[in-house]
């Protein structure tokens, strides 16, 4: 699985408000991680910030599809 940094930018702003650490708090992961995974377009996002994301659109009725990449 490979986070889609534009979309997840795009999340990041419109529901968020800009906010790495509101991000994190939504996704129940540390704000940190979330940091490391924009700086680093994706890389080392791993299953913990996936799985995330997609409990994240299961529970707000988003496509995780948009967010995620899946190898």
């Amino acid at each position: 699985m490979t986070p889609n940094i534009n979309a997840l930018s795009e999340l990041l702003k419109t529901r968020f408000d800009d906010n790495q650490s509101k991000m994190a708090r939504a996704l129940n992961v540390e704000r940190t991680h979330v940091n490391k995974v924009f700086k680093s377009n994706g890389k080392g996002a791993g299953a913990v910030f996936c799985g995330a994301i997609i409990k994240y659109c299961d529970e707000n009725n988003l496509d995780y599809k948009k967010y995620i990449f899946l190898d």
